[in-house]
């Protein structure tokens, strides 16, 4: 006997991708070929492929540029440049977060040899709860790790104020808030150091890469050289480091997007656009977007999918979800499953001080559609057709 989700995989779609064609949930913008080539000419002519060279250094002071840093580091990636972030801050005891958000917000508080603290999230933005934080601290709270979710910023200022308050140091996770500013004001500019992620998932990339921002110089440059084994300069290794230096060819390829991001941003825009317009008046379903004061990183196109049932069993997103799969659309059950669940996680390596009821509400909620220059309005519209025809059948 057939399942009501069986029904409703077969319904037959008027749109429908071109056979063979699959329409991935992100795409990695193809580096500007004569720039990269360009820079690996010049990498073959000098041998110099990493240690800070000069293509290294041209894409530092591009980013100070672009983003309105007064300084950043290059790394190889923003899971050790939040590692290095956490050791230069010397946190200890216990770092508050969130469970909702990729698994290197938790691992990275681990690896720093402190124990992640789990607090639950904001209802509307996802982020985390300032309130949760404050009633979470306690004697052995060294720092609070938050993460700026979707690239929509968590509530920063009340942060800072509980930061300031416990002395606690704050750093953010902004690896989906590349470029992201609120009232004009770069992200970073808040906090004790900022991570941005140029992983080739994001609008702007390097292949694999970080982007670390600090508030004040001298633990800029302390990070710095923890990301070269500690040295100095004088070749002596004056504290602890490791090897989380951004590679030449990876600063050459993020030189080769860079000048591509304005016109990605633009079609996401638009896109952006088309997705309100094809959602819109469709029960149940709503768009997450960031307050019209802030800069919106144009990095994901996340939806949530309220359900009458119990949380744990939305059969309209998973349904939704296995239907867009079927054909060759891909989606997202992003960030599923929570940090606090993953299966390495037990009592002994994290606290959690709450059932986290948003948070495991929204799991079953968050969908993640298609999001980049290669979805036409014909996708997004088979999209939509797709959840008021599940919707449909379901009620």
């Amino acid at each position: 006997m057939n399942s009501p989700t069986d029904s409703l995989l077969a319904t037959p779609r008027e749109r429908s991708p071109a056979r063979g064609v699959r329409v991935p949930v992100a795409r990695s913008l193809e580096p500007d070929r004569n720039i990269l080539l360009q820079h690996i000419d010049a990498m073959c002519a000098s041998r110099r492929f990493s240690n800070c060279g000069p293509i290294h250094e041209a894409l530092r002071e591009r980013l100070c540029e672009w983003l309105d840093a007064d300084r950043l580091g290059l790394f190889s990636s923003a899971t050790s440049a939040l590692t290095v972030a956490l050791r230069a801050h010397r946190v200890s005891g216990e770092v508050i977060t969130t469970p909702f958000s990729f698994a290197a917000s938790a691992q990275v508080i681990e690896w720093a040899g402190a124990l992640p603290v789990f607090v639950d999230i904001d209802p509307v933005s996802l982020t985390i709860d300032p309130a949760r934080v404050e009633a979470a601290i306690t004697p052995n709270t060294s720092a609070i790790l938050a993460v700026h979710t979707y690239g929509v910023p968590c509530d920063v200022r009340a942060l800072e104020d509980i930061a300031k308050r416990h002395q606690l140091a704050l750093i953010f996770d902004a690896a989906h808030a590349f470029d992201v500013r609120i009232d004009s004001t770069p992200i970073h500019r808040f906090g004790n150091a900022t991570i941005y992620s140029t992983h080739a998932s994001k609008l702007f990339h390097t292949g694999e890469g970080g982007v670390l921002v600090c508030s004040d110089e001298a633990t800029q440059r302390r990070c710095d050289r923890m990301a070269n084994f500690g040295f100095d300069g004088s070749g002596d290794a004056v504290e602890c480091g490791t090897n989380a230096k951004m590679s030449e060819l990876h600063a050459a390829t993020g030189l080769a997007v860079l000048p591509k991001v304005n016109a990605e941003r633009a079609a996401r825009a638009a896109l952006r656009f088309e997705y309100t317009s094809a959602l819109n008046g469709i029960d149940g379903i709503s768009l997450m977007a960031p307050p019209i004061h802030v800069k919106d990183s144009l990095q994901y196109l996340a939806i949530r999918v309220k359900s009458e049932a119990a949380e744990t069993d939305n059969r309209i997103r998973n349904t939704v979800y296995e239907r867009l799969i079927s054909l060759g659309l891909e989606s997202r059950k992003y960030f599923s499953p929570l940090c606090a669940d993953f299966s390495y996680v037990s009592q002994e390596n994290c606290r959690t001080t709450d059932e986290l009821t948003v948070a495991r509400r929204a799991v079953h909620q968050v969908l993640c559609l298609p999001f980049h220059s290669g979805v036409n309005r014909d996708t997004v519209l088979l999209i939509a057709d797709t959840f008021r025809e599940v919707i449909r059948r379901d009620s």
